[in-house]
């Protein structure tokens, strides 16, 4: 049966190739972005989807409240890393303000239909970073540990309302995001900092990350079968073996 889809974060990444894949698949999907740019962007690339600007920090999150929702895809996020003795505590509540406060605010949102018709998924992007953590990405991992606790009592709160909650957790992804988060930390850290003497650990570890990841293809897959699925376990790590290749499992 076709869905209502609603995916934040739609203007690249795993967003966006959700949101085409969704569609080619039959879905209804509305693929929301943080700019105006961003949307304009996104609609003149892929005309079939409903574009909407949300920034789920600001008050656009009532707009979801028009919408018809069968799935939420909390996809958006920012990424931010850094030692914690040292990083800016604005890019840290600014970090929270999307991945945690963003991402349960629109929730709270989209759940007022979910409940009335006591059906719906939500489906929130934690990461392999919400179960471990590791040097310099102790302020992303902060807010995925935060998310796998918002996600993990929703599921138990939730479920006797016909709504179902599950986490996916991917690991390093050719996305661009983790590119982009490892170098965010060399805008402000330097050798003045507590941490300055560490400096080359943090960058062989940042090296680690982002040498060889995977292809995004098998994230997006798993966001289709969650989205049609009918019924979730409560994490979904993506490749399934990556708590084993870290020595977790």
């Amino acid at each position: 049966m076709n869905k209502n889809v609603l995916i934040t974060g739609a203007g690249s990444g795993f967003g966006k190739l959700a949101a085409l894949a969704l569609t080619e698949r039959g879905h209804h999907v509305i693929a929301t972005t943080e700019t105006y740019e961003q949307a304009r962007a996104l609609q003149l690339e892929a005309p079939q989807l409903q574009v909407e600007r949300v920034d789920i920090t600001t008050s656009d999150i009532d707009k979801v409240l028009a919408w018809d929702l069968d799935v939420l895809i909390n996809n958006a996020g920012a990424g931010e890393t850094g030692p914690l003795a040292d990083v800016p505590l604005s890019r840290v509540r600014r970090l929270f303000e999307v991945n945690v406060f963003g991402t349960l605010a629109v929730t709270q949102v989209a759940l007022k239909g979910m409940v009335a018709r006591k059906s719906g998924r939500v489906i929130i992007m934690s990461s392999i970073a919400g179960v471990v953590s590791a040097p310099a990405f102790g302020p992303y991992s902060m807010t995925k540990f935060a998310l796998e606790a918002m996600g993990k009592a929703m599921r138990a709160e939730l479920a006797p309302l016909g709504i179902d909650v599950t986490l996916l957790n991917p690991g390093p992804y050719l996305t661009g995001f983790n590119d982009r988060m490892v170098d965010s930390m060399w805008e402000w850290f330097g050798d003045q900092s507590l941490n300055g003497s560490e400096a080359e650990l943090f960058r062989m570890i940042g090296q680690f990350v982002t040498t060889d990841q995977r292809d995004p293809a098998e994230v997006v897959q798993r966001m289709v079968e969650l989205t049609e699925a009918d019924t979730t376990t409560e994490n979904n790590f993506v490749p399934v073996d990556i708590k084993a290749q870290l020595g977790l499992a």
